[in-house]
């Protein structure tokens, strides 16, 4: 129900404000999932250039130890940033086996 004798200040109801609020909110997202898709770019460069070394050298594609190094230095930056861990967890899981796959074809 709007209410007519005391009309919101800027001359906005409820759901104008709220539908204002909400496309500040996804700007922010979109903005967020660009640095997210450029980031996660820049860090398969690297890993790319780490799997072509350890084909040259004829290192194993993967390292247990650096990986559960990895998983629990992310696990807590997880904790710190308000972030379910767990989630933080599968997503460099998920990470971790996408690079493995790079570091084999590397050394095929």
């Amino acid at each position: 129900m709007t209410d007519t004798v005391n009309p919101p200040k800027d001359g906005l109801d409820d759901v104008a404000r709220a539908a204002e609020i909400l496309m500040g909110h996804r700007e922010s997202i979109d903005r967020l999932d660009a640095i997210l898709v450029y980031t996660l770019g820049e860090r398969f460069k690297h890993t790319q250039a780490v799997g072509q070394l350890k084909a040259e050298h004829d290192l194993p594609p993967s390292d247990p130890t650096r990986e559960g190094a990895q998983i629990a230095r992310l696990e807590d930056l997880a904790k710190r940033a308000n972030l379910d861990p767990d989630f933080a967890k599968a997503f460099l899981n998920f990470i971790i086996q996408e690079v493995i796959r790079h570091h084999k074809k590397h050394q095929e």
